[in-house]
Parts: C-alpha cells; structure tokens; sequence
C-alpha cells in the first residue's frame, strides 16, 4: 500500500522547505492499517516533520479535542469514527488545519465530498513516497505562507502601518466590497480562488490583486485564457513540449505551469478547456507533477499558487458536462462572485470620474479637463452595461477623445448611452420601459450589436409582460414560458429587473 522509491525527490523544486520550518510543523496520521500507519510516520519523520500516528477513529477524535495539527491524513474507512467525521472535528477545533484524506477505494464522488467538507485534498491508496512527500512539502508550504503573512500583518498593525497599502479595484457597493474583502483574506493563503462574473466584471484585476496581496507577490503570476487557443497549442502552452513532440517543435520548451512555479496561475474562462486537458490539470493540482506534451517522464514538479475564473455558470457547466466536477471543487476552496455593473450602479460615478481623468491624461495632456454632468451620471447609472466595467472604460475613452477641452459632458456627447436610452426609455423608478421601440440607428449598427440590442429589448418586453401575466408568481411564469426558475431568475438579473418593480408598474 506504500511504496518507499523516491528517486529523484532531492531535485524537485519549488518544494523546498528549511530543517528547521519542518521541525515546526505537526502531523497526524490516524490509520488502521498498522504498516501504511507507520510507513508514513517513518518516510515523515525521517524528512524532518513531528508525527503521531493513531490507529483508531475514536482515540483520534479525542486526540483532536484535546491538540491541534497543522496536517492530519485521515483515512476515509475507519472503525467507530470515520475520516469524514475526524475532518469536521479537526476543522472545528482550527480551521487553519489543512487535511488530507486518504481512501482505499477512490471515486469521484468520494473525492468532491471530501473537498466539500472542507478537506485540503485527497491521496488515493496505494500512493508512492514521493506522492506522499511532494503532497506534505505542498500542504507545509501553504502553512508556512500563512504563519509567515500572519506574523508581517501584526507587526504592520503594530507599527501602525495601513491595511492595505496597494492599489485596490475601485468600488464602495456592499457587494463589491464583500467581494473585496474576501479576496483580501485569502490572498495571505494559497488557497485556490474560484472567481466568477459577467465578461467585463473585473476578474483578471481581482486575479492580479490577490496575487500582489500574497507571499507570492515576488514571483510572477502567469494568467492564460483558456478560451482564446485552440486544444492542442493550449495544452503545449501550459505543459510545455520536448523537442519532436509534433510539426514546428524544434526545441524543448517549458509550459506555462513551470514559468509559474512559486507564483501564481490564472486560467481565465476554465469552463472552455478541454476535457482531456482538464484531467491533466487535474493531476498537476494534486500531485505537482508536470509532464510536457511528448514525454515520457516528469519533467518538473512545481508549487503554483491557482486563481481561475469563468463568466459562465460553473455549476451549470459541470452539469453540462464540460467542467469536470473534481477539477471544479479543487479549484473553488474559496469562491468569489463579482457582481454585474448594474448591480453596482452607486460605483459608476466613482469608476466614470477615475476612467476620465486616466484617459484624458493619456490622450489630452495639459488640456483643460472636461467634465461629468450630473445628467450624464444619471444617464450612465440607468443604463444597462452588459459589458460592465470594460464597457464603461471603452465608452469613457471614446467621449474623452471627441470632447473639446474642458467641456461639461452632457448625455448627447456619450452617443452608446444616447442611443440606447432613447431605445429604452428610463422609468422613474429607474428600470427600463419594456416596449420594442428600436430607432433606425439599429440598422446602421454592426449584425452583433444590433442583434444583442433587439435580443435584449425582447427579453425585457417579453419578461416584464410574463411576470405581469403570471401576477408575479415566478413558478407560474416559468411554467408558462417552458423554462425553470433557474433560468428565468438568470435572465432578470441580467437586465436588473425585480418581480416587485415590474408588478409595480402594472398598477
């Protein structure tokens, strides 16, 4: 059940760790089977880690009442007491705990459960020294970062310093804060971030934000959108090739994962990789192993740091079948959600002036400044932006450009936003009318533009007179529009509406 090569170990890098930082850190094992028990409390030990060992599920729970480990490896099937039940008492006693589960008979839905139950990972027996070692030198890692970072905040506190001392996305809705606010505490982690949101919400900048905010903030991170290449160039980009491995490979050339090691790894739009490459992914998370697109061997074993991001549903894709639902809980320990744009419509005046004042500093200069109306700040708060913040920026930089110098930006000088709310009219609750009233101008739009602008002013008209119809029972409306709820909920916080504020205006 446990194999003792470990060839090659001394030479993997980026696992690294001082005798002394390993001397620190504590270790359970809690098995009964008596010879994988004390295999791992000999390889450990002899590696330089304190471990006790424990054959019993009930004396490990008592163990874990009374002490605390900075790594436990349960064994999932234990007498009296199983792993699962073991996790939830170490969780609950320190939930700085990072456990590992171990099982005999691994299954994907084994493996989710655990990772949902808040497990660290997973080591499916029979495992090798070196899987063992490479999954302990990561574990101890992300413990020593989070000492380490723990211990540079109270002496910051102490001195008095600021909180945060670099540049934050900008934003003061409750939402966005809340969103704020998490990304800030588990960047001292090496927790991987799971970040969804609509195109244009922000997620790269979120990436980039933990990232500073982190131990690792000295290495590089390397983002990579997954959608913008095609399988085989994605999967050489990411693992890298050896020379020969196909038509143009001259030479051998590291991945993306190796440039990476001991920074962080965005991977933007998860949800459009492939499945085989997303298996392959799969094993550098657990193990940290990489092995180029044509080898035969390992060719590396790197310590990342993951982010990825998504703006579609990623429970939806993995029930669509393409997110592998393992990959997927690996990689959301801690998820964030960035709200919409117009989720967030107290921000656009914060986000409109600082768009403003960057863009005309970069394409007028010296020139008198111009500036917002108070009319063009309405304008920009009632419209929709299914765009969202990349939207407004391009909008910004567009009126910046055709302005005179220093002049007062009125609603007509920002043509998008004219155009669409003389399509919409604005409502005095501040929505959106429903009616089809589409200008000429639409003709005269590109066939995307134009056919998004229709599409959403049918979704708009259609809803509004659904949810009326169905006198705001959402059940109802669902049943009569042949969706579930699910969908017809998606499709209104789309367009900002609110059950409440549609029955409202049909009084």
């Amino acid at each position: 059940m446990f194999s003792t090569d470990r060839s090659n170990t001394a030479e993997m890098p980026g696992l690294t760790l001082d005798p002394e930082v390993k001397r620190s850190v504590r270790i359970l094992v809690a098995d009964d089977e008596r010879t994988l028990r004390e295999s791992c409390r000999t390889f450990l030990e002899s590696d330089g880690y304190q471990v006790e060992t424990i054959a019993r599920g009930s004396e490990a729970s008592e163990t874990l009442k009374r002490r605390i480990f900075d790594i436990v490896l349960l064994d999932l099937h234990m007498v009296e007491v199983g792993g699962m039940d073991l996790l939830a008492l170490a969780l609950a006693r320190n939930p700085d705990t990072l456990a590992i589960i171990m099982t005999g008979n691994a299954s994907v839905q084994s493996s989710i459960d655990a990772l949902r139950a808040g497990a660290w990972d997973y080591i499916p027996k029979p495992f090798s020294a070196t899987h063992l070692q490479v999954l302990i030198g990561r574990a101890a890692h992300a413990i020593v970062v989070a000492r380490e970072t723990t211990a540079l905040e109270q002496e910051r506190t102490a001195a008095g310093a600021p909180v945060d001392d670099g540049v934050a996305p900008l934003g003061s809705a409750r939402s966005f804060r809340a969103a704020l606010d998490l990304a800030r505490r588990v960047a001292r982690t090496d927790a991987s971030v799971f970040i969804t949101g609509e195109s244009g919400t922000g997620k790269e900048l979120f990436a980039q934000f933990i990232h500073a905010h982190s131990r690792r903030s000295s290495r590089r991170i390397v983002a990579l959108n997954c959608a913008a290449l095609p399988e085989n160039l994605l999967e050489s980009e990411m693992f890298g090739h050896r020379k020969g491995a196909f038509t143009g490979a001259v030479r051998d050339k590291p991945g993306l994962l190796e440039i990476a090691n001991g920074g962080t790894m965005f991977l933007d739009e998860l949800a459009e990789m492939s499945k085989p490459i997303q298996a392959k992914l799969l094993r550098v998370i657990q193990d940290g192993v990489v092995r180029r697109v044509g080898s035969e061997t390992n060719d590396a074993v790197v310590n990342v740091r993951f982010i990825a991001a998504t703006n579609v549903d990623p429970e939806e894709a993995v029930e669509e079948g393409a997110l592998r639902e393992d990959l997927y809980y690996r990689l959301r320990v801690v998820p964030i959600r960035l709200p919409a744009l117009r989720e967030r419509q107290e921000d656009i005046p914060l986000l409109a002036n600082h768009f403003l004042q960057h863009y005309w500093g970069r394409h007028r200069g010296r020139e008198k400044p111009a500036t917002l109306s108070a009319e063009a700040i309405r304008a920009m708060q009632h419209y929709p932006w299914r765009g969202n913040i990349r939207e407004l920026q391009n909008v910004i930089e567009h009126t910046v450009v055709l302005l005179e110098p220093g002049a007062l930006i009125e609603p007509k000088d920002i043509p998008f936003i004219n155009e669409e709310i003389g399509s919409f009219p604005v409502t005095a609750e501040g929505g959106t009318a429903a009616g089809l009233v589409l200008g000429d101008d639409t003709l005269e739009q590109s066939y995307h533009e134009a056919r998004e602008r229709v599409v959403a002013a049918f979704e708009l008209r259609y809803l509004t007179h659904l949810v009326q119809r169905a006198g705001g029972n959402m059940s109802k409306a669902a049943r009569l529009a042949g969706v579930d709820r699910t969908t017809l909920y998606r499709i209104m916080e789309k367009h900002a509406l609110q059950r409440e504020m549609i029955m409202v205006s049909s009084e």
